[in-house]
Order: structure tokens, then sequence, then C-alpha cells
């Protein structure tokens, strides 16, 4: 971490030196200095990091580490304030004056005087440290302690647990077990490998163990190989620890020349052995793809029918093992519930209760089975320890209430920790923050890529790669951890969803919790803390009491977050913007606030600032101050209108101020924009608009929207038909849009979309709402084109056969978009849809499915459609439709689907999930399944 910090500050100073000399002048040499100085301390933290993961750090270096972290946090914030007083100053002067006299006004003010005798101090320091480590033998953290104070922890694979495990302590792998055995000893004759991928403590290791020691793959194969590779893997004694167990298993003597061989002596040897053998070899934790691109040549393809197992983190590791189509990659999921707790019984009443939870317990351990969700390691560790401890309440409560300092602390429950841990150090730098960030969020949150995106590039964890957006690299990164199996999608498909979110397993949020405490990374205060130390660079509030908010002081805090707060003490908000005048990120979506005070446009450096979902009414002027802004979020706020000072904001990249007014939620007017000036198209960096009213000036904002040409999402409400055409106009400039959304200005306008004859190509997701007299002719020329939307279009014309071709199509929403009588679906279309809705079509008679049309659809929602009465003809033949939803639909049609009496319901009895949605009052519903009961009732009454 402290090389994150480094890192972050070195390349802050290189950007500061370069654009900022003016606000620099009078301590520019000291700034390079101190810039220098840490390029040298930087090479040595990243030998430090790697270390660090094997706890191979004693007690001098690690003092030494965190007083590198300190002096960094130090310096940034020294520079920020000078910069900060320099740029007040030069607000109150005109800026051709202040470039004239910058050089005499830094002598008289003493603020900046100060800063910069503070500057001067911390180039001492930093030399000091440099000196120091230099002085104490810190030149190699392989070099043990140089200052006598050695506290060396010995490093014990993790995973050895793994290959031991007794039966008792597996459960729900036997199925997957007999499958991957058959897999291994039938089938094709050739060279076959299967990549088992999970995050840490899934059960790979104890899985792959099963299947080398099962009997039938044993006898099977002339020669078995079992290599544990881990993250610093050797080639070289990997390829002559095969040759050993080769020679072990035939019992012959190991040749002397073995330990002389180099690598390509070594592969040719066993290509040699291995080439007229079957043989299964186990290659477990596998931590890059670059092993197995040099160890497969010393495995044969012998048509004889040969397997090779890996285990691994990295889903881009399966991904390069799979080298034909008969490879598997083997995606293994956490435990269901019902075997969670059948495994932790077994774990913690091993020895009483016959293996049964006592009903006094059953509730706290249910919670505690909750957190492992499904890691068998967890389940395995915790239901252990308790297994050691009296069988009561109050012990069950005390590790579940302290369980993130259990983790660190106890014997019995840091193999948990070591082995979660091992994906966070092999993380470069760049990913580690990015990961550490979700320890802002409360347990169990679930994140959207786009907030998480903007948090990043304002905090300055992104760095710029060439010809892409600082959007693009961030997506990377959260690519790269998922696939790393440290982040889950919680929330919508990868493929083709808008709007996705993400989460951490619980218990890597109380581990990295921990971590980002340690680190000052970000301090968390909840209920039960009754201050805060003022340590930490980011404060996140959860659920704090309120005297503990009003007592928060200005500190290191750089960004503020809070969470489930009932209440904030005006008090704290005046004192917030008075005071905490080096604020990056202000995060303040749900939190129960109406206003936001003038003076937080006292803050130079913020970056992001998120009203979301507050009752805040009117931004103050004052945000036209903000020069550093790149975020400004007020969806769903009462905000109706964004002050004209908002286009001094030249750094801007996301303006977010759409609006859902739930009381009329099925209505055109549902969704609302904000007013706003015409003077737009000066914010040339913006990639978010949305959503903004078009009839507030007219056509002049809509001719505007085409000098953003960096556009990514464009969302525009109030449309005329004389707008729709001026609208065409500045689309075919948005050459990088991805994201559009237009809306009508009545239910009686006309949308006139027709006049693009070059629409951006790069659209995924397009939402129409408002009247179509023709269906936009330049929609089929998206070949991106993945969710598309048609609300209120009330078209004549069967809207599918213009779109069935469309290459990427996955989602397709018609919410009272068709006025005809029937939808046909036909053969060759629709190759890519997973999710169809159907919804408000008054006058829809008929839904007809050919077979081979839909192949891949896995959602139908239809309804309300009060004239459809007969059960889709063709829905049958829709081999991978997992859920099928019905809302306010006609009793006939309901009927004909019950499983007693229905004669349809053949079509839909292999469907997994089949529901009926009806309306009991306002807008709650009353679900039913296929032979409810109480659905039946409904109908006949």
């Amino acid at each position: 971490m402290s090389e994150i910090a480094v890192t972050l500050l070195v390349d802050k100073l290189f950007q500061l030196l370069a654009q900022e000399a003016e606000l620099l002048k009078g301590v520019q040499r000291e700034v390079v200095c101190i810039r220098d100085e840490l390029e040298s301390i930087k090479c040595f933290l990243k030998d430090v990091e790697a270390s660090e993961g094997k706890g191979d750090l004693h007690d001098g270096l690690k003092t030494w580490v965190k007083q590198v972290r300190e002096v960094a946090f130090h310096i940034e914030d020294v520079i920020d304030e000078y910069i900060l007083h320099v740029a007040q100053h030069r607000h109150q002067h005109s800026f051709a004056s202040f470039l004239h006299k910058i050089g005499h006004v830094l002598t008289k003010l003493k603020p900046c005087h100060e800063i910069a005798t503070k500057i001067r101090d911390i180039k001492i320091s930093i030399r000091e440290i440099r000196e120091r480590s230099e002085r104490y033998g810190f030149t190699s953290t392989q070099q043990g302690s140089g200052s006598g104070t050695t506290n060396a922890v010995t490093w014990h694979d993790s995973r050895v647990g793994s290959l031991f495990t007794e039966e008792g302590e597996v459960v729900g792998i036997e199925s997957t077990r007999n499958e991957l055995v058959s897999w291994l000893i039938r089938g094709e004759v050739r060279r076959l490998v299967i990549s088992m991928v999970g995050m840490g403590g899934i059960g790979k290791t104890t899985l792959a163990k099963k299947l080398y020691d099962t009997e039938s793959v044993e006898g099977h194969f002339d020669c078995r190989v079992w290599i544990t590779v881990s993250q610093s893997y050797n080639l070289q004694k990997i390829l002559k620890a095969m040759t050993k167990q080769i020679y072990q298993a035939k019992e012959t003597t190991v040749p002397m020349e073995l330990n002389k061989m180099d690598e390509i002596t070594l592969i040719s040897q066993l290509r040699h052995y291995l080439l007229q053998k079957s043989y299964v070899v186990v290659f477990d934790d596998v931590w890059n793809t670059e092993f197995w691109e040099v160890v497969k040549h010393a495995l044969p393809c012998n048509n004889r029918g040969s397997r090779i197992i890996i285990t691994t983190r990295s889903h881009y590791v399966g991904v390069s093992c799979k080298e034909s189509p008969s490879d598997l990659i083997h995606n293994l999921q956490p435990l269901s519930q019902n075997k969670a707790w059948e495994l932790f019984c077994r774990k913690a009443f091993q020895s009483e209760f016959q293996g049964k939870c006592p009903k006094e317990l059953e509730r706290l351990s249910l919670e505690i089975v909750r957190k492992c969700e499904g890691l068998p390691l967890a389940i395995v560790a915790i239901g252990g320890l308790l297994s050691t401890k009296e069988k009561v309440p109050l012990e069950w409560r005390k590790l579940h209430d302290s369980l993130s300092s259990e983790l660190e602390i106890n014997p019995h429950l840091t193999s948990v920790t070591k082995i979660l841990c091992l994906s966070y150090h092999d993380l470069p730098y760049y990913l580690k923050s990015c990961f550490l960030y979700f320890s802002v969020f409360p347990e169990d949150s679930s994140i959207t890529d786009s907030r998480l995106f903007r948090l990043w590039i304002a905090e300055g964890f992104i760095e710029g790669k060439k010809g892409k957006q600082l959007e693009q690299v961030a997506e990377e990164c959260l690519m790269e951890l998922i696939h790393r199996n440290l982040v889950q999608v919680s929330f919508g498909d990868l493929d083709y969803e808008v709007r996705r979110k993400y989460r951490i397993h619980d218990l890597l949020h109380e581990i990295i919790l921990s971590k980002a405490g340690e680190l000052n990374f970000c301090k968390v205060l909840e209920a039960d803390d009754s201050s805060f130390n003022g340590k930490g660079r980011r404060l996140s509030i959860h659920d704090a009491r309120q005297n503990v908010v009003d007592t928060i002081e200005p500190s290191q805090v750089r960004s503020l977050f809070l969470f489930n707060l009932n209440e904030i003490p005006r008090s704290f908000m005046v004192k917030l913007f008075k005071k905490f005048k080096l604020l990056k990120v202000l995060d303040f979506e749900d939190a129960p606030i109406d206003y936001i005070p003038k003076e937080v446009g006292n803050l130079f450096h913020l970056k992001h600032l998120s009203l979301r979902n507050t009752k805040v009414k009117i931004l103050p002027k004052s945000v036209g101050r903000l020069q550093n802004l790149q975020t400004l979020n007020v969806m769903e706020t009462p905000v109706r209108e964004i002050p004209i000072e908002i286009f001094k904001l030249y750094k801007l990249r996301h303006l977010l101020a759409h609006y859902h007014d739930l009381g009329i939620k099925s209505s055109l007017y549902s969704l609302q924009g904000v007013k706003i000036h015409n003077r737009v198209g000066c914010l040339k960096d913006l990639q978010t608009l949305s959503l903004v009213e078009a009839n507030h000036h007219g056509a002049g904002i809509i001719e505007e929207l085409g000098k953003l040409r960096q556009l990514r999402m464009l969302g525009v409400s109030n449309i005329t038909a004389e707008d729709g055409r001026v609208l065409c106009a500045s689309m075919e400039n948005m050459n990088h849009l991805k994201i559009l959304v237009v809306s009508s200005v009545s239910e009686y306008e006309m949308l006139d979309l027709q006049s693009i004859s070059c629409p951006p190509q790069l659209l995924e997701h397009v939402v129409l709402r408002g009247r179509l007299e023709k269906f936009p002719n330049w929609i089929p020329e998206l070949h991106n084109l993945v969710t598309l939307g048609l609300n209120f279009s009330g078209l004549e014309e069967d809207p599918l056969k213009c779109i069935q071709a469309l290459p990427s199509l996955v989602n397709l929403f018609l919410n009272q978009g068709y006025a005809g009588e029937q939808l046909h679906f036909e053969e060759v279309g629709f190759r890519k849809l997973k999710k169809l809705t159907l919804r408000k079509l008054d006058r829809l008679k008929m839904v007809k499915i050919d077979r081979g049309a839909l192949p891949l659809l896995e959602q139908l929602e239809i309804g309300p459609c009060p004239q459809l009465k007969e059960v889709p003809p063709g829905i049958q033949h829709l081999e991978n439709l997992k859920t099928l939803d019905f809302s306010e639909m006609h009793r006939e049609l309901v009927l004909k689907m019950q499983p007693d009496r229905g004669e349809d319901y053949w079509k839909v009895k292999k469907v997994t999930t089949v529901r009926f949605r009806y309306r009991i009052e306002g807008e709650r519903y009353q679900i039913y399944r296929l032979g409810d009961s109480d659905l039946l009732e409904r109908l006949q009454g």
C-alpha cells in the first residue's frame, strides 16, 4: 500500500510540475527534489510489497514503510494546501494580473509562505528516511533484519489442509466429482485440459485431489503427477519435481544428472518418457498464463487419452489453457445454503447433539453461515473453531460480532485469512487501491460499475492509456478483479446489461476492512464507535451516532461517504464545507440532507460530488468555482435546474440529473430531466449528460449538443418533432455515443427521428419514449445494439421484421410500443436475444414463435395484454427459457397453463420459473406460481 501511495504521489507531482508551474513558483525546486527522492524509494517499495504477502517483513522494515506512507500523505496535503491558497488568491484577482505578479504575491502571502516552509521541511524529512533505509541496510527484503530486532515469520503453505481433507469435511461435490471422473477416463483420446476456476477457499484443490485419488482414475492412467505451482514458482524446480515423481512412481532411481539439467533438457526428457504413456497431471494453484505457455511443451499430445487438471483463481489462466473446444473450464460455485448448513453442523457439532444444531443456537448459526457465503474453507474453519466453544448463545454471538478481529488473531482462522489474502497480495499496485475501495461501502453492498469508475478516477487510481478514455481503463481494471475472482457480479449480466452491480464476498470485505484501517486507506465509523482519531484518507460513516458525526474535526480525510444515517446535524454540514478544504470526493448518496451550503465552492480540489437520492432542491451558484469537478450527480433529487455557473467547469465529465416520479410510474412523464442553459456545448469533456430538458431553451440546446463530441451517454426529455430533427443532426457528430435516451414532450407529440444519415455506430443501448409514426430506419444499421426499448411508441406496423437480424441485440422492451394484433418471431430471427418484455400491448391477440426463433431467450415477460388469451404457439421450442412472467393476464390464458387441467401446460412445464402477478392495491402485487391453490381461487372467484 505504501507503494500505491508513493506511486500516486509521484505521478501527481509529475503532473503538477508539467501543468501548474505558475502555481508552484517559489517551491518548484523543492518539489522536484521530493519527486526524485520518492522515485528512488518507490523501486525498493515494490520489493517490500512482494514480500508483505509472505509475512516476510521484520519490525524495523514495517516501521520504515509506515513512515514512508505517512510522509507521502503529508506531502500530498501540503502541496494541495499550497495550490489551494494560490488558487483562492487568484480567484480574488484578475487572471492576467495574477500571472504577472505571482512571484511577488507569494512572498507576501503568509499562509503560502508557511506552506513553502513545510515543503522544504518535508524535503529534509524524506531525505532522512532514505538515508535511514541505507544506514540500517534496508536494501533487500531478503536480507532479514538489519536492526537486530528480527521478528521473523515462517511462511506455511495454507493449501496443505486441502490435500488431506477428511470425507466428513467434503459436502456438495459428489455429482460434480462423478461427472469429472467420467470426463477424465472416457471420451476423446486426444490430450485434454480441464481448468477449475474459483476464488480462494472455494474448494478447487480439494476437488482436484478427490479426483486424483479416485480409484478408477488411479487405475486408468499409466502415470500420475501432482504439482503445486503457487505464485512465485520456479519452472526448473517444477520440471525436476515432475521428473522425480515419474521415476518414483515406477520405483526407479532418479538420475544423478537431473539436478544439472536445464529447462530445455528437462522438457525433452519429460516429453520422451510421456510420449507412449497415458498420463494425468495436476497443476494446483496456477496464477499466471505464462506458466502454461511453457510447461505444456513437456506434455505431448499423444492420443492416449491423457488429461491435465489445472486449478486457478484466474479466469484468464483458464481461458489460456483452453486450446480446443473439448477442453473444459469448470467454474466452481459456492455451496448452496442447505449444503453450507450441512457442512457447518458437521464441523461445529461433530461430537455433540448428533451433528445437529440446538434450537437456541440456530438463528446465530444461520447468520454465521450466511457470512461464509458458501465458502467451504471458511465454513470448515469457523465451524471447527465453534466446536471448541461452549454451546451457548453468548459464545456464538461473541464470534459473530468480532469476526473481523478473529480472522486476524485466532489460530483456527488464520489459514482462511492467508488464503484469501494471497489474491490481494498478487494484485499489481494499481489494482490494490481499486480493490480496497470496496471497504468504503457497507458489508453486502452492491455498487454499479459506473459509480466505481467515477470514484476511482476522482481518486487518481486510474492511469491514462494512449487511445483510451479513463473510464475504459477503469472498466479493464474491474474486469481484471472479476476474472481474478475477487469481485462478483451481483446484478445484471456481464455481457449485456446496461446497469450492472458488483460486490465482494463478506469475508473478503472483513479482511480488506481491516487492511484499509491498518494502511489508513479508509476509516469506517459505525454505530458503536465513539470517536474518530483523524487518521485515514477516506472516512466512511455507517450508521454512526449523531454526537460522533458532530465531533469530527478536519484531518487527513480527502474523501467522505455517508451511509444509513437517520440525521446529519447542520453544524456538521457547516463545519464540513468550511474546514475540510482538501476534499476530493463527497458522496452523499441517500443521505438525509436537504441543502448544500454555498461554502461548497471552497472545495477547490473536489472532483466528485454526488447528491443522488437526497432532498436537496437547489444547487448554489458557488458550484461554478469547483474547477476540478469531474462528476456532478443530482439524480433522483428535487433539483430541477442546473445553475448557469456550471459552464465554468471545463473538467466536468459526468452530469447526471434524471428523476423518476413514482407517483406516475407507468406514464410518459414519469421520467423527468432538469433545465439547463444553452451554453452546454462549452463542456467539451462531457461524457455523460442525462437527462436534460430540450424545451427549456428550445432547439438551441439541441444544436449545442452537437459540440459534445466525447459523449458516451445522452438523455434528452421534452423533445418536440422539430427538436427531434435537430437532434438527428447533432447525433451525427457523436461518434463515441453508446447510450441514448430520448423522451417526447407529450404523449400526443410525434418523435421525428428519421433524418439520421450516419448514426453513431457504437450505440449499444437505445430507449425511445414517445409516439413514433414510423420505426426509425437507422436502428437496423446498429450492429452493436444490445438493448432496444420502445415505450409509448404505438407503432401500427410490426417492428420485429426491422430488427430481427440485429446481430448483438440481447434485450428488447416493448412497453405500449406496438398497437397491432399480432407479433411474429420468425425462424431466423433474434439469434442473441436473452430478455424479451411485452408490456401493455392492449390490442395484442397473438404472439407466434417459429421453431428456431429466439434460440437463446432466457427471460420472457408478458402483460398486461388484455386481449391475449392464447399461450404463444411455439413457446415450447424455447429450450433456454428459464423465467416466464405474466402480469395481469386474462384468466383464460392462465388457466390453460395450470398443471392439473390446463391444455397448454405441456408447453411451459420445462420452464424453471413460471409466475403470475396481480395487483392488490396501489403498487402492491401478489405473485403466484403454477398450480398455486390461491391463484386458482382468484381466477375462479
